[in-house]
């Protein structure tokens, strides 16, 4: 038998625009940047692009993919409620179908990302029909695309988290942990329920110098790091 049934050529890894080396001393590692970013953020800057190219690993890079998984949790947060179906019939632009075939097409992650932000898309703005890869319009409904990007998702190893727990973070990206940042939610409601609204604007204030942003709705005060 052969000693290998598949090779596969990756690009060459870059740090910074220059090719990543020890003897230039311009390389990461991953308890380096775990220390920065969550790891999610790192594996999605993996796979935004093609294994076949040249990877440009920066840290504005690994940042600006964190800013996309925000914006596909908050897609996820806005069906919280809904329950996720699988579709009676795939559809053409269906996910994993879509995931699975661009991964299938020479593992082609990026394009596997971009169906994910085509549904993100949809949910933020249902009312604006999604469309399959030949441009006819697709029939789901809101239940179908959230099973959808989970199943796809999945596939890609990311939003594997709660929402809500992901917008929360992790206790060493912000300089309280999660019990004093509810500590001080709790003080807030009480100085707003007694009327104090300096103690209350101070409360907020010192934990958005934290990073820590404060979401008040009709289900209560809800918190994520910035």
């Amino acid at each position: 038998a052969g000693f290998a049934k598949y090779w596969m050529h990756n690009g060459y890894l870059l740090a910074e625009g220059e090719k990543m080396s020890k003897s230039l001393g311009n390389f990461y590692t991953v308890h380096d940047l775990l220390e920065e970013f969550p790891g999610e953020a790192i594996r999605m800057a993996l796979l935004k692009t093609h294994y076949r190219q040249p990877l440009d690993f920066t840290k504005s890079g690994i940042a600006e993919a964190k800013r996309e998984l925000d914006r596909l949790y908050r897609a996820l947060d806005q069906l919280k409620d809904v329950e996720p179906t699988p579709p009676e019939n795939p559809s053409p632009i269906g996910i994993p179908n879509t995931v699975l075939g661009a991964l299938m097409d020479d593992l082609n992650s990026p394009m596997a990302i971009s169906v994910l932000h085509e549904y993100a898309k949809y949910i933020f703005n249902p009312e604006k029909a999604l469309s399959s890869p030949t441009g006819a319009s697709v029939d789901v409904n809101l239940g179908e695309v959230k099973f959808a990007i989970q199943e796809g998702a999945e596939l890609l190893g990311i939003l594997q988290q709660d929402p809500n727990n992901w917008f929360k973070g992790d206790a060493s990206e912000g300089g309280l942990d999660d019990a004093a940042i509810d500590a001080l939610i709790n003080e807030r409601i009480q100085a707003r329920t007694d009327k104090n609204f300096q103690r209350a604007d101070e409360i907020r204030d010192e934990l958005a110098a934290e990073g820590i942003l404060l979401e008040d709705g009709a289900a209560g005060t809800t918190w994520k790091r910035s």
